[in-house]
């Protein structure tokens, strides 16, 4: 068989099975091949029936004696049957499966692991798995434990594995270059995929999976190289003059820059005056004022005669960045244009047209900006807000609408460098590190939900002395109705506690308008208190919300959180942000602690991703971080160093990856990047 074949080829795998697997992502030979043990289990010790101990799990040898008796215990089954060794006999026992009275065939021998216990005055050896000594038995050996689904058992999985790798017989694809293998000291990949499922020894497991995280996070790195390194090469970008421009808009801002905004704008002009065509990332913490930069960055590029494009995630923040921009620009003479899917036809064909011509100066919007029809006169400056909801593709597309832009990328949620480096691999990074002054400290308090009338008391004593409120809910991923619904409850369930406030609520499933007219009303102070998932996460300024409660504080990611706690804080008001959790888990405290104890998002940051790992760092499943099926981004950092430094050093010999012995990893990259690795 050839790996690219249909898992479907293999023996005993049926329609009804195929369709269980095709749910774990398995649809060919090689998808089951690279579907990697999440653990091992130890069944190289095996214990003779005579030296069986009650001090834990262990595995024994034995041939069935006779046919089992099942049994009824109120609600609970037992099924018995006797089994020898060389050194005697014992009880064998299962509970709830009074199908293996006839399972087990008499005379033939058989691997039991579970625990020995004594109940009812007698010893029995409570069975957790078994498994015939026959054509798959992993008895006498380390075996794997794979990720799983309902009707899929381990032995399946197992007996699948061994076939696979009897069929496919070392046919794996080898697309590593020999040089870098030898260079890194890494395993052949066919030996590596036999060993990570069934090590015969301690030394080639390791040999094996340090060459499968190699092997994953080079692909991974090397793609984003791939991309930079085209950008960088293949493009010259548009020579931004007129350096004064920087000088004369700073004079015009109502507020000092801080250090560290002058020294991104500094990185900035760099990039953009020299012909280099700019790739950049800005990361800030909460309020460290990402926006005034963009502000800067694009009023230099329309001084040069060209337009700038901002691309927020939600139709709120496009409108709240809109009326930011038009309130400076439009005094200036540049007409700042707004472009939503919220917009009436006719609002879209007047933006449209403004664009097009060149008298929309500053073009602010969701991702209408980069559909179909929209024809820009002379894009300079392709500005996207929140990245990680815009995947690379995204921000391509962005480019293309212009003759390659210059690049901004903004993100408020604060990335360990390590997961910086993945996310944004084809990215120059900047840090606004100096939040401006006069922001206030937050107070963060984490409670059990026992605290809900003391909450309840402490907003309508600061609603009475005009201040404001944001409830959230957590949100309910699986289940959207559900989520809705849980917000509506909460907010007649508040609407009814406080009774002095003007309770509302804003949700995912709102039409823009009606949101965003909330929004505006909660931005003027007609609504007191605000009930939201996190729909207000990113972007929303309202300096007189003093409080922010978030309800199960613990199904955040603590990046989310110290995000929404920078929604508050904003104004002169002294601010407060209250966690709600009942969650007792070591873990859940551990993590609550740490956003009581710090306001420094980069710390912050890196306890989340060392407590949570990499896969839930965000709280929710839009960031774009591909999914990694061996490798810990926190665990194997000395291996993603390695195989950085490898992606670089082979870039910078073979930039678009001509040579014919890098055709193979080219092509692994092309299929990360889902075909687009050169073409954007």
């Amino acid at each position: 068989m050839e790996w690219k074949d249909p898992v479907s080829r293999l023996k005993g795998v049926g329609e009804q099975r195929e369709k269980k697997l095709n749910k774990l992502g398995i649809f060919t030979l090689e998808d089951l091949l690279t579907h990697y043990p999440r653990e091992y289990k130890d069944r190289s010790k095996l214990t003779k029936i005579s030296e069986l101990e009650m001090d834990g799990e262990s595995s024994f040898i034995a041939r069935c004696k006779g046919n089992g008796e099942t049994m009824r215990h109120g609600r609970f089954t037992f099924t018995r049957l006797r089994v020898q060794d060389e050194t005697g006999e014992m009880g064998v026992l299962w509970y709830n499966q009074p199908y293996m009275k006839t399972a087990l065939k008499i005379g033939e021998w058989y691997l039991f692991t579970g625990k020995l216990q004594n109940k009812y005055g007698r010893k029995e050896f409570s069975v957790s798995e078994w498994e015939r000594i026959g054509e798959h038995f992993a008895g006498g050996r380390i075996i794997p434990v794979y990720p799983s689904v309902d009707g899929i058992s381990q032995k399946m999985l197992r007996g699948l594995m061994e076939d696979a790798l009897e069929q496919v017989g070392g046919g794996l694809a080898e697309d590593m270059p020999l040089w870098i293998r030898q260079e890194n000291q890494l395993a052949e990949r066919n030996f590596s995929i036999e060993q990570i499922h069934f090590p015969k020894t301690e030394q080639s497991f390791y040999d094996a999976r340090r060459r499968l995280v190699f092997e994953e996070f080079f692909v991974l790195q090397g793609a984003l190289f791939s991309l930079k390194s085209y950008l960088e090469h293949g493009n010259k970008g548009f020579v931004m003059k007129k350096k004064k421009a920087l000088i004369e808009f700073e004079n015009k801002l109502p507020f000092q820059l801080t250090n560290a905004q002058k020294k991104v704008l500094k990185e900035m002009e760099r990039d953009m005056s020299t012909g280099k065509k700019m790739n950049r990332l800005i990361q800030g913490d909460v309020g460290s004022g990402k926006t005034a930069v963009a502000m800067a960055a694009s009023y230099w590029v329309i001084q040069n005669g060209y337009q700038s494009v901002l691309m927020a995630p939600t139709e709120v923040l496009a409108q709240q960045h809109y009326h930011s921009f038009s309130a400076l620009f439009d005094s200036l003479g540049m007409e700042t244009v707004l472009l939503t899917g919220g917009q009436s036809a006719k609002e879209k064909r007047t933006a449209l047209a403004k664009v097009a011509s060149g008298e929309g100066k500053m073009i602010i919007g969701t991702h209408a900006v980069i559909q179909k029809g929209v024809e820009y006169h002379k894009l300079g400056l392709a500005i996207t807000d929140e990245q990680h909801r815009f995947g690379v593709r995204q921000r391509g597309a962005l480019n293309q609408k212009g003759e390659d832009p210059h690049t901004l990328v903004m993100t408020a949620t604060p990335i360990p460098r390590t997961l910086a480096l993945i996310l944004y691999g084809d990215l120059d990074v900047s840090i606004i590190d100096e939040l401006p002054p006069g922001r206030q400290k937050i107070d963060t308090m984490a409670v059990s939900s026992d605290y809900h009338e003391r909450i309840y008391n402490f907003i309508e004593k600061h609603v009475q002395d005009g201040r404001q409120a944001y409830v959230i809910c957590p949100m309910i991923e699986e289940n959207e109705k559900l989520e809705v619904q849980s917000v509506l409850n909460y907010t007649e369930e508040l609407q009814q506690k406080l009774t002095h406030c003007n309770v509302q609520c804003v949700h995912g499933k709102m039409k823009a308008k009606e949101k965003q007219e909330i929004m505006d009303a909660f931005a003027k102070g007609e609504i007191h208190v605000l009930v939201s998932t996190t729909v207000i996460e990113v972007g929303i300024n309202v300096p007189n919300a003093v409080i922010m409660l978030i309800e199960n504080a613990e199904r955040f990611g603590l990046a989310q959180l110290h995000q929404l706690r920078g929604r508050v804080g904003r104004g002169s008001e002294k601010s407060y942000c209250v966690l709600v959790s009942d969650a007792k888990t070591k873990i859940a405290k551990q993590r609550l602690k740490a956003l009581v104890d710090s306001e420094d998002g980069f710390v912050i940051s890196e306890m989340d991703l060392k407590l949570r790992g990499p896969g839930e760092f965000f709280g929710t499943r839009q960031h774009g971080l591909p999914e990694l099926k061996i490798a810990n981004i926190y665990q194997d950092m000395p291996i993603l160093i390695e195989a950085q430094k490898a992606a670089d050093k082979l870039l910078k010999q073979d930039p678009f990856l001509n040579l014919e012995l890098h055709q193979g990893i080219k092509n692994r990259f092309a299929q990360f990047l889902d075909g687009k690795s050169l073409e954007i």
